[in-house]
């Protein structure tokens, strides 16, 4: 049985055997690519003890550490005004006022469109052209939240979408105004419901951090570049980094998956619920 709140079927007992089958199938394909990838570089010396030796002088993991605080920073700055930006889009798009309704979808699927990399560059050649020189931390942070803003704002109508009717005439059956039901009763729920979809946009923005490097700003895929050039050890080094960024986003991963099978993220508020401290409607199911 689905819930009410779920936008999409449970799998049945033939399609969870198919999914297993090609899950076993897809690990097995990797471990074999992992494993020949193992022999061609053994093949060709490099995984000699001399070549990861380096990387036991805490000097190279503080190099590294300060790129990976600047892509914790510009994930962090992206996440929020994101977020925000995200928010306001959505309840825009759900207006029933139709001009505001149509500039925030307009904006959502031009943004999600628009490639990130061309509004790095937008930012980097064309807006300086026109006086507008930003940080450089802000040549990185503006493109991702544009662009993930657009992302937020779909996720977080769709928790919404995804609300049964009732919950809003319930607000308003009790006197609420409709910006009232949206902001004590609508999104708390939506934003519960979503959450585990929202870490994973997380993941989504955390790699995209690494776009960083063309425009120079400090973060981890660009300090493994340089550190790279400097030693000669290409592969040891980026074998490094993608080891932190699995560790980081396998995180992020395993925090959804939690909120996921949080106990009661799926249950629904009843109409008592909604209602202010002492105030209850007639007739109003009770949550057993």
């Amino acid at each position: 049985m689905t819930s009410p709140l779920s936008l999409y079927d449970e799998p049945g007992p033939r399609t969870r055997r198919r999914i297993l089958i090609w899950s076993i199938v897809s690990a097995v394909v990797i471990l074999g690519l992992i494993a020949l990838a193992l022999v061609q570089f053994a093949s060709k010396g490099q995984l000699d003890s001399d070549r990861w030796l380096p990387f036991l002088d805490i000097a190279i993991w503080e190099y590294l550490g300060v790129g990976l605080l600047g892509t914790l920073q510009a994930a962090a700055l992206t996440a929020v005004f994101g977020f925000v930006l995200g928010l306001l889009l959505a309840l825009g798009r759900l207006s029933r006022v139709r001009w505001i309704s149509w500039i925030c979808t307009a904006y959502i699927e031009i943004a999600r469109t628009v490639p990130v990399l061309l509004l790095i560059y937008l930012m980097l050649f064309g807006l300086p052209q026109l006086g507008l020189n930003f940080p450089v931390l802000w040549k990185l942070v503006i493109p991702l939240t544009i662009a993930n803003a657009a992302a937020f704002a779909e996720i977080i109508r769709a928790g919404v979408l995804a609300l049964p009717r009732g919950q809003t005439e319930a607000g308003l059956s009790l006197g609420m105004t409709r910006w009232q039901v949206d902001r004590k009763v609508v999104l708390p729920q939506a934003l519960r419901f979503v959450a585990p979809s929202l870490v994973v946009q997380l993941v989504s923005l955390l790699k995209d951090t690494s776009l960083g490097y063309i425009v120079a700003f400090t973060e981890l895929l660009y300090r493994g570049q340089v550190l790279s050039s400097f030693n000669g050890l290409l592969i040891q080094t980026f074998v490094v980094v993608t080891v932190i960024f699995l560790a980081l986003n396998g995180g992020l991963s395993g925090l959804a998956a939690r909120l996921q099978k949080r106990p009661g993220r799926r249950s629904l508020a009843t109409p008592a619920e909604v209602a202010p401290a002492g105030l209850t409607t007639p007739n109003a199911p009770v949550d057993r």
